[in-house]
């Protein structure tokens, strides 16, 4: 006879964790309970959870069980950001990120190991895909993180403020598992973190933008990257299926569906004299008039083999002048964490990639072509 598979309870929102005790005979209120043992105080144990009686949990032992990604390893880098390698259970491992500046803590989820894509600058997707993350393995990272800082319930100064779905994967590519990881995070039986501070980030998979707002008014953060469909074709694949003008409309049916003052974060990865030209700025601008956004540029973190060069800070700043001077809001995202290599566009993980990406990328490599071939587009 053969045991039955425990209920994971970290990756349950408060519905279905009052499903699951309706399902055991228990209250909808013990739902309440038991998130707060999780998700305020990190136990992962039925026993040290004090307000419920002992058959609760002893029924609890026998049935469910807390369980997070396992912690391979954790560095920290000279200026505070942390960065944790976590394997899932698809046996690949990847990798969340916390940057503290400020008053402000930003932790960087990633929602699926590896990255189907194949953004053309991005170390993530040179390892190719492997798996989606399940809603436990995704809130899980919160999870990790925040019992790292000690966990305290209602804490005004708590260490992670803010959540982007920005680390490893396309959020959207997964999306029934990344909507619920947000809403515990949203949720006070959760995390308590504000919809204005729990981004999702993506590369502009329409279809689920779309979708998302049906579900969701989470802030939206678009990988842009280059201000024409040409360029863009060539950075981002995907954009040969959804091209700028679709993808523009999507995003604003998406901040206008909010019903409030929101906007569009926009990003963008500066790579030296591919897409920072003074040429690009105006594209740039005349791409994202009247449109209510803020603009991230990110310049470019080296990796190796990638093809790709960081521009000069000369270049940067004329690039932000330009845009500046148009009336945008622009800021220049500070690289942190590059020394242990935590910085936007270094995750990598350890992927078991089953798109066989890897094994190509690394043949060119060794036929010494590693300058052009980063710059061509997805031949999956």
């Amino acid at each position: 006879m053969t045991d039955v598979a425990k209920t994971n309870l970290l990756g349950l929102t408060q519905p279905e964790m009052e499903s699951f005790f309706e399902s055991i005979g228990e209250k909808r209120f013990r739902a309440g309970q038991v998130m707060k043992w999780i998700h305020h105080f990190g136990v992962e144990d039925f026993d040290a959870m004090s307000n419920l009686g002992k058959a609760l949990r002893e029924k609890l032992s026998a049935c469910a069980e807390i369980r997070g990604p396992e912690v391979v390893s954790q560095d920290i880098s000279a200026d505070g950001t942390r960065k944790w390698v976590v394997r899932v259970a698809s046996g690949s491992c990847v990798e969340t990120v916390y940057i503290p500046q400020g008053g402000r803590g930003t932790l960087c989820v990633s929602s699926q190991a590896g990255c189907a894509l194949d953004c053309s600058f991005c170390s993530t997707g040179k390892q190719g895909f492997n798996s989606d993350l399940t809603a436990a393995e995704i809130i899980g990272q919160v999870w990790i993180a925040n019992k790292s800082f000690g966990t305290v319930p209602a804490k005004i100064d708590r260490a992670i403020t803010n959540v982007v779905m920005m680390g490893m994967g396309e959020p959207l590519l997964n999306f029934d598992n990344v909507v619920p990881a947000m809403q515990i995070m949203m949720d006070d039986l959760g995390y308590g973190i504000s919809k204005r501070k729990v981004t999702l980030s993506t590369s502009g998979v329409v279809p689920m933008i779309d979708k998302l707002a049906t579900v969701t008014d989470v802030s939206l953060a678009l990988s842009l990257h280059a201000p024409n469909d040409e360029l863009r074709n060539q950075l981002v694949p995907l954009n040969k299926k959804y091209p700028l003008d679709v993808l523009l409309a999507s995003c604003r049916r998406y901040i206008e569906g909010l019903g409030e003052k929101r906007f569009l974060t926009v990003e963008y990865t500066l790579l030296k004299d591919v897409n920072d030209q003074p040429e690009h700025a105006a594209q740039m601008i005349a791409l994202l008039k009247d449109f209510p956004c803020k603009i991230n540029l990110i310049p470019f973190n080296p990796f190796p083999f990638s093809g790709y060069e960081r521009p000069s800070n000369n270049a940067i700043r004329r690039f932000q002048d330009l845009l500046h001077k148009a009336g945008f809001n622009v800021t220049v995202r500070t690289t942190r964490g590059d020394d242990i290599d935590a910085a936007c566009g270094q995750l990598v993980g350890q992927v078991q990639d089953r798109t066989r990406r890897s094994e190509r990328y690394i043949a060119v490599r060794q036929l010494g072509s590693e300058a052009e071939e980063p710059r061509t587009a997805n031949r999956n």
